[in-house]
């Protein structure tokens, strides 16, 4: 029997850590710990080797196609599959990203990467695998104000391609000075990371389509508000409280949840709900500051 393999995109910190600590104490395998800066990375096991955690080290950068072409292979050579795989590698970028550049790198890592991957290492996830996307509730559906995004997004055959062209109208408007903030919610804040994070929630569910011939299940989830670098501290949750959904869904969640969204306490979401009061609202993150002081 092939020895059973997990792995974790950026995960040499944060939600992406404590994910690997909590599956090195429960998967019956082998766990991927995997970053794209390599020192980060080792410093990143040997914490976890001295809580008594032994994950496998690999250098992986999501958004660099020869960087995962090196990791495929070397999965290919070494295990020949992977069993769960967690895409948590990504960026929030400022508040107000008005830059072209800025918020071309935010949604090429936070959303484009997850192409290669599907290229690249899908291919590599066993019959009956697991995938789960971290999205955010920037992710929902709710977070579109564009009347005609949203009837786009909504449709129940959504394809990739459709996908692709919400990305490119959202860059060409930040690059064309045209961008209208009443497009996106709360005023467009973090704008591109919304849409980044709403594009992977949405090719979540075209990716399950795919995948379902080889019944293996594909969800993306919001993790809550958690204290990372990430949020530069700011947050309700512990990167460890914040690692038991992901858990939950690649170890204990039902074989017949597939291609959902669902929400950092476990309550899988409609994500089709527009109308719905789950987008991200930057007021949540003043009052908690407030409070804080």
């Amino acid at each position: 029997m092939p020895t059973k393999v997990a792995v974790v995109t950026g995960s040499n910190k944060g939600i992406g850590l404590s994910i690997v600590k909590g599956l090195c104490k429960r998967f019956d395998g082998v766990v991927y710990l995997t970053s794209r800066d390599v020192s980060r990375g080792k410093a990143a096991v040997e914490k976890l080797n001295a809580e008594g955690l032994f994950p496998e080290f690999h250098q992986l950068d999501v958004t660099d196609r020869k960087s995962v072409e090196r990791f495929r292979d070397h999965i290919k050579e070494k295990y020949d599959g992977i069993d769960i795989l967690i895409n948590n590698a990504g960026v929030s970028g400022g508040l107000n990203s008005a830059n072209y550049d800025e918020c071309k790198s935010i949604i090429n890592i936070n959303f484009n990467s997850i192409l290669i991957l599907e290229e690249l290492i899908f291919p590599l996830v066993r019959d009956n695998g697991r995938i789960l996307n971290i999205s955010s509730d920037c992710g929902h559906l709710s977070n579109i104000r564009n009347k005609y995004w949203i009837e786009q997004l909504s449709s129940k055959d959504i394809k990739m391609d459709d996908i692709l062209r919400f990305v490119d109208w959202f860059l060409q408007s930040v690059k064309d000075n045209t961008f209208n903030k009443q497009d996106i919610a709360d005023g467009g804040t973090v704008a591109a990371y919304r849409v980044a994070k709403v594009a992977l929630s949405a090719a979540t569910i075209v990716q399950q389509r795919e995948l379902d011939k080889r019944n293996i299940s594909i969800n993306s989830m919001h993790p809550g508000l958690v204290r990372t670098d990430m949020t530069t501290g700011i947050g309700f949750y512990s990167a460890d409280e914040a690692a038991k959904t992901p858990i939950y869904l690649v170890l204990d969640a039902p074989a017949s949840l597939k291609g959902a969204y669902i929400w950092h306490d476990g309550k899988v979401l409609d994500w089709y709900d527009y109308n719905a009061d789950y987008y991200f609202k930057i007021s949540t993150v003043l009052d908690h500051l407030q409070k804080k002081v």
